[in-house]
């Protein structure tokens, strides 16, 4: 039986229609960033008040990284958990700004510490480069854990979309000790697979937001050929093995033409025996945890992923 469409959800699409702006993949990466930014403030929820943000740049693999900052309200000053929050936005667009609300949530929810990277986007700067800055940023929050505050022990990785992909390959690196440890994955309607040949992409091909066309303008755009597609670091759903890696938390969304691999995905962390909390919200659509101006489920879901986050660590 389906589900009908939470009457908030169906605002946004009707609010997406009524602009009748052209599809991502009908103009350019640039002319795409410039749409992305100038509707998030739409439809995003509260910033809240958080007790310090702090804008600083580290050094990258080949450039600079900016991240920004947020303690939490509640965090402690020294030995907080910290989280890694990677945007989404089809490693295409999207930026520090893009999910300010989502890591302020995060940051007071939590009581930790957040920190997003502005990582590298393509096509200007194809896998594994984004990936490779996110990585990066892991190894500076272990390294400076005393300078930031925080515990190394206790750092956990979240994102949405094609930042849930980043965490989930992140967590993989983690456990074949390519990246410090990670206490826990929060993976937010995940990309897992970039074949894109779940049948959720022709149930929901269009009119639901995130087209299956745009979705493969993004992933053309990140790939640098099609050998690419079977490489676990782009497909995790792909991996030989899930064992070993951090618990999970993983939610995902109804009307979504990512539905059916990011609940693959959580199905094989379960036969694994990988500790999880699944999640799954079949009245909305993809990108919902970023439309909380509309949606009150997206602040839901993240109190949600903070309750798994501190099941899998009483500390």
């Amino acid at each position: 039986m389906t589900v009908p469409l939470d009457p908030g959800a169906q605002r946004v699409l009707d609010l997406g229609r009524a602009a009748a702006g052209v599809p991502f993949e009908a103009g350019t990466p640039d002319e795409a960033r410039a749409a992305y930014d100038a509707g998030c403030p739409t439809l995003q929820g509260d910033k809240e008040p958080v007790s310090v943000i702090k804008d600083i740049g580290i050094a990258g693999p080949e450039a600079p990284i900016a991240l920004r900052i947020y303690r939490g309200k509640g965090a402690p000053v020294s030995g907080a958990p910290a989280l890694l929050y990677l945007h989404g936005g089809g490693w295409v667009i999207g930026n520090l700004e893009s999910h300010d609300e989502i890591c302020r949530w995060f940051a007071n929810l939590a009581g930790c510490v957040v920190v997003c990277p502005d990582y590298r986007l393509a096509p200007e700067h194809r896998f594994p480069a984004g990936l490779q800055d996110c990585a990066a940023t892991l190894v500076h929050m272990a390294c400076a854990a005393v300078e930031l505050g925080i515990d190394a022990a206790r750092i956990a990785v979240a994102g949405d979309s094609a930042g849930g992909n980043l965490a989930a390959v992140l967590a993989l690196m983690a456990r074949n000790g390519d990246v410090p440890p990670l206490s826990a994955q929060l993976l937010i309607y995940p990309n897992t697979d970039a074949a894109q040949s779940a049948d959720s992409y022709r149930r929901f091909s269009e009119g639901y937001g995130l087209s299956t066309s745009t979705m493969k303008w993004f992933r053309n755009h990140y790939i640098r050929s099609e050998a690419d597609i079977a490489d676990w670091r782009v497909s995790p759903l792909t991996v030989d093995r899930l064992d070993g890696v951090a618990p999970a938390f993983v939610v995902t969304a109804g009307y979504d033409i990512l539905a059916d691999e990011g609940l693959a995905y959580a199905e094989r962390l379960a036969l694994t025996r990988v500790p999880l909390v699944r999640r799954h919200r079949p009245d909305q659509i993809h990108g919902f945890v970023s439309m909380g101006r509309h949606i009150p489920a997206a602040l839901e879901t993240v109190q949600e992923a903070v309750a798994a986050w501190r099941s899998f660590d009483p500390a």
